[in-house]
């Protein structure tokens, strides 16, 4: 899974994506910020484990499934899934959607966490619209359950149920 945003949902989403047990690339623009993610997720998972609700050696294996990437290109190359996480700026996701469109396998789920703009506006910016969906995670990701998958006119059904089946291996109930 290639998480793109680093920020208070995209290091969320990244997070249960590691302890699901998915190889997970964080890419944010910002330098740094993708390893900075990272710190706030051990934080995150030394907590758990002082609280005993994550075990060490869950903890130690999700922090080994993270890695920063400081390239969209690279960290799309490859991956089954793309969440983007980006700031609510339509303009913005709509280019992000167009770089992982070009470097992402065509197999790739496309997914946004956009809570309040058209998923089928973004879907606009990619050669199969029907692969992208969205997947409106709450905040803290990693304690709330519910995650929204938003189709539009254009979803495929594959892509919304590869949705429904990711959120669900997350542990998540998707609505």
């Amino acid at each position: 899974v290639t998480v793109v945003g680093a920020g208070t949902m995209g290091h969320g989403i990244a997070h249960v994506c590691s302890v699901m047990g998915a190889e997970v690339r964080i890419y944010d623009a910002l330098q740094g910020a993708a390893k900075g993610a990272i710190e706030r997720i051990r934080k995150n998972l030394d907590k758990g484990v002082e609280l005993g609700k994550v075990s060490a050696d869950l903890r130690d294996a999700a922090l080994s499934r993270l890695r920063p990437f400081e390239s969209l290109v690279p960290a799309c190359e490859g991956t089954d899934c793309v969440i983007e996480a980006v700031p609510e700026e339509i303009e913005l996701k709509r280019e992000i959607f167009g770089i992982c469109d070009k470097a992402a396998p065509e197999h790739a789920l496309l997914a946004t966490n956009t809570s309040s703009l058209p998923v089928g506006d973004l879907a606009s910016a990619v050669r199969d619209p029907g692969r992208l969906v969205g997947m409106h995670f709450f905040n803290p990701v990693h304690v709330m359950k519910l995650v929204e998958v938003v189709r539009h006119a254009q979803s495929s059904k594959q892509a919304v149920a590869l949705a429904v089946a990711l959120a669900e291996r997350m542990g998540k109930t998707p609505i």
